[in-house]
């Protein structure tokens, strides 16, 4: 059985450390999405959570990248931030239609992120996943749901998720609660303990453990190792897999991708 593929990236690629960090020396800010893209597999992009862009730009970054990289498209934060989520209908179709199809091959999962304060609530986020279309413009759309509130923590949302084919983030946080569930037809993870006093980001031996999760995922598996909150069977098929070294340790995030990726070389 093929294993899918395991792409390890960042969170964007304009960060002002990473020009002493990552980027060589003199490298112009505007070929760094180029350089960054030669180094990694994929990059969550942070700014269209606050901004919408141009079709345009979504072109210029596709053209910037090579075959077989893509991007992680943080979606508005009017879409998820609001009290009832069957009002975000307007708001979803005006983040999907900015242009986001031109990035064509190089579209990745559209992340929906929900403040810690969000609560789960059935009929109200069912609302929500009814909103989340499977294509656009002929593109076929991956969905990656990022909660943050404690009461999440139940296989009744495991279960609604993986009724809409939607996959529920895997965080690695200090804080907020990790739900390791395979729901989609992919898994996306977010490590963010790291640390900048860390060459790597994160230990070896962490780098080492998340190697093997990843790996376990992309060929179907569930990590035993990782907390679950439904128990029930899945197929064994493979995924395609996405990890981002992110919020801590950000300093060190470039290196950590680079050094869990190469795990897989």
């Amino acid at each position: 059985m093929t294993a899918g593929k395991i792409r390890v990236g960042i969170g964007g690629w304009t960060f002002d450390p990473w020009n002493e960090s990552f980027y060589p020396d003199k490298l112009p800010k505007t070929r760094q999405l180029e350089y960054a893209a030669g180094q990694l597999r994929v990059i969550e992009v942070n700014g269209t959570y606050y901004s919408s862009q141009k079709p345009a730009t979504f072109a210029k970054w596709a053209a910037s990248v090579p075959d077989g990289f893509v991007f992680s498209l943080k979606a508005s934060r009017y879409c998820t931030n609001r009290k009832k989520l069957a009002e975000a209908e307007g708001s979803i179709e005006k983040f999907l239609g900015q242009g986001i199809t031109e990035l064509g091959d190089r579209l990745g999962p559209i992340l929906w992120q929900f403040m810690p304060t969000k609560k789960f609530e059935p009929d109200d986020f069912e609302d929500f996943l009814r909103l989340l279309p499977q294509t656009r413009d002929g593109i076929k759309l991956s969905h990656a749901i990022e909660v943050r509130h404690p009461s999440f923590l139940t296989p009744d949302f495991v279960g609604l998720v993986r009724r809409y084919g939607a996959t529920i983030v895997c965080a690695d946080h200090p804080e907020y609660p990790m739900i390791a569930d395979v729901t989609g037809d992919f898994v996306y993870t977010r490590l963010q303990k790291g640390a900048d006093d860390n060459p790597r980001c994160y230990r070896d031996a962490d780098m080492d453990v998340w190697a093997g999760r990843l790996r376990s995922w992309a060929e179907g598996d569930t990590p035993d190792d990782l907390p679950r909150l439904d128990d029930t069977a899945q197929k064994k098929t493979p995924r395609d897999v996405y990890a981002f070294f992110i919020t801590n340790g950000k300093v060190r995030a470039p290196a950590g991708a680079m050094a869990l990726q190469q795990k897989f070389s």
